[in-house]
């Protein structure tokens, strides 16, 4: 099972999103697309999930919390106890044996991050 995960701000855009969804990998094969519950009925990231034929999973922040995650961001770290919201988003929607295949990229704008990982479903 492959699962992109997602972090954004609160304006991103849905061309935003494709961007790092691409930088990513791409959403060839995806099974869902995951973010922290509170971003999860974004419309935008409805309009993307809709194009990509997958659901949504929406995951709590607090099991996002405490997740290692090869990339850091300070300001992520002190929000949500993880270093990023996609790469904690995408590992824990893809499994408890799951591993990123592409670690956290950002959009040109800086609003939106996306990072795919694989792993054998919850």
């Amino acid at each position: 099972m492959k699962v992109a995960g997602f972090g954004f701000k609160k304006d991103v855009s849905l061309a935003s999103l494709r961007e790092a969804l691409l930088a990513a990998g791409g959403p060839e094969g995806l099974a869902a697309v995951a973010t922290v519950s509170d971003k999860a009925d974004a419309e935008v990231l409805k309009q993307l999930a809709r194009e990509c034929g997958v659901p949504i999973k929406a995951l709590p922040a607090d099991v996002l919390s405490g997740i290692d995650t090869p990339t850091q961001s300070k300001l992520v770290v002190e929000k949500f106890g993880t270093g990023s919201v996609a790469e904690a988003a995408a590992l824990a929607a893809a499994g408890p044996r799951a591993r990123l295949i592409a670690t956290r990229v950002v959009s040109q704008d800086r609003s939106a991050t996306a990072a795919i990982a694989e792993g054998d479903g919850a």
